[in-house]
This record gives structure tokens, C-alpha cells and sequence, in this order.
């Protein structure tokens, strides 16, 4: 069992940056590809962004790109999300998730990830 920990939300003003951290509660994550995924009230959860295992190759929404980047330390004991130009469409409760399993090809599907944090908030005003 893997436990998430989950840091970095907040509230902010449009066009403003935060910078979500995930870590894994007293181990590391050299073993998972981590995936961002978020959730608006009243609306499904959906993906964001994910990195593999490696830390080599990257994918995201159409709704992100060119405004957030995930990375991971070279440790990997964490995963991070630097969300910049953020706009208030992109208010929700933001995940992370790991799958040890989950290929490149599968970074965009929820079901490919095996344990999930408790997600934060991130709230962005006009």
C-alpha cells in the first residue's frame, strides 16, 4: 500500500502560478509513473498531466499544454506539478496517482493507476 501525500494548493488570481507536490509517506516513487488527474464541482474527474516511470517522457491535456509542466526530483521521493497562467476553468480538486504498471501509452486513463492521494484544492478567481 502506497500512501500519497499531496501539497501546494491554494487560492490565486488568474494568470497567477502554483506548484503541487506529490510524495510518497515514507517511500519513494522510482517504481511508478505518476499521473495528475482533476475534478471540478458537478463535473467527471479528468486527466491533467503524467510522467513515466523513468521521467522521460511527458503527456498532457489540450486544456494545459504550454501552461503546466509535471517533473520529478531526481530522487524520485516526489512528483510536481507547476501550473502557471492559471485560469479560473482550471479551479477543482487536483490528484495525484501512481500505477506501477502503466505504460506511455496508458499515462491518460485513471483506471491505469493503482493508488491515489486526497487531493487539494486549487481555487482560481477572475
Amino acid at each position: 500500500q502506497v500512501q500519497l501525500v499531496e501539497s501546494g494548493g491554494g487560492s490565486v488570481q488568474a494568470g497567477g502560478s502554483l506548484r503541487l507536490s506529490c510524495a510518497a509517506s515514507g517511500g519513494s516513487l522510482s517504481r511508478y509513473a505518476v499521473g495528475w488527474f482533476r475534478q471540478a464541482p458537478g463535473k467527471e474527474r479528468e486527466f491533467v498531466a503524467a510522467i513515466n516511470r523513468g521521467g522521460s517522457g511527458t503527456v498532457y491535456a489540450d486544456s494545459v499544454k504550454g501552461r503546466f509542466t509535471t517533473s520529478r526530483d531526481s530522487a524520485r521521493r516526489s512528483a510536481f506539478l507547476q501550473m502557471n497562467n492559471l485560469k479560473p476553468e482550471d479551479t477543482a480538486v487536483y490528484y495525484c496517482t501512481v500505477g506501477e504498471r502503466t505504460i506511455q501509452s496508458s499515462l491518460r486513463w485513471a483506471s491505469q493507476y493503482d493508488y491515489w492521494g486526497q487531493g487539494t484544492q486549487v481555487t482560481v478567481s477572475s
